[in-house]
């Protein structure tokens, strides 16, 4: 099983890196499409648009549609979640039983688990007790595969950059920590956000941040030939190993 990983793309119609933004999009998913063996889907893990107009989203979804892979979406917290399901339900996977952006796929030897950590009050995420609850169940629905964990915010401890809790305070994401570690089928954790890649644990559960697609955006240092080249990650699952993940570079 292969996925393709991508993040913060931040699509903009009236920003002065609109175009590169765009580019910067188009650029990874004709990249992934030459991937040999091809990636069975591809996740973005939120930030999808910058301003969440149904606008930006009508030009991230035709640009997604190139895909050769299926793709699904996971709300960051630029995103606005009505214009978002707009764009994206005819693809079948959200569904209308929660106000929140979550679902469960079973189509692969993993069951994928996306999580919705957007914050009403500001750009950190948050995880109250319902969606705690709502978790515990899509995890229980399915007792035979391993799981793994799709969330905007990276719901660990990140030792790059300025901001280590990239929720509001530390008991959101205890709770999710909590919810996360309870049956012990989750084997991976992927996330955004950052705009810089991480890895971290939580519990003994691995997890990883993708850097964003978006080039103007990106954080941390690249040499001057990688600075308008995005990069994404690969993740290959295998049942003895687990999951290992590749850096492609556009």
């Amino acid at each position: 099983m292969i996925i393709a990983h991508i993040s913060d793309t931040h699509i903009a119609l009236d920003t002065p890196d609109a175009d590169q933004r765009r580019s910067d999009l188009e650029r990874s998913i004709a990249n992934i499409n030459t991937l040999d063996p091809a990636p069975d889907l591809i996740v973005h893990t939120g930030d999808i648009v910058h301003s969440g107009q149904p606008e930006e989203y009508a030009l991230a979804a035709s640009t997604l549609a190139n895909a050769r892979a299926p793709v699904y979406v996971v709300a960051g917290n630029k995103d606005h979640r009505a214009n978002l399901r707009g764009a994206f339900s005819s693809r079948g996977y959200l569904g209308p039983e929660s106000e929140f952006i979550e679902y469960a796929v079973d189509d692969y030897p993993v069951r994928l688990i996306v999580l919705d950590t957007l914050s009403s009050s500001s750009n950190r995420g948050d995880f109250c007790a319902e969606r705690a609850r709502r978790l515990i169940e899509l995890i229980d629905d399915e007792t035979t595969k391993p799981v793994a964990i799709f969330t905007h915010h990276p719901p660990f401890i990140v030792t790059v950059g300025p901001h280590p809790l990239h929720f509001e305070t530390q008991e959101p994401m205890s709770r999710l920590q909590q919810a996360l570690q309870r049956s012990g089928r989750v084997v991976a954790i992927f996330s955004g956000h950052v705009h810089r890649p991480a890895a971290g644990y939580v519990g003994t559960i691995r997890a990883s941040v993708v850097p964003c697609i978006a080039t103007t955006l990106r954080k941390g240092d690249y040499p001057a030939h990688m600075q308008s080249r995005p990069v994404y990650h690969v993740h290959r699952f295998d049942p003895d190993g687990g999951f290992a993940t590749e850096t492609r570079i556009v």
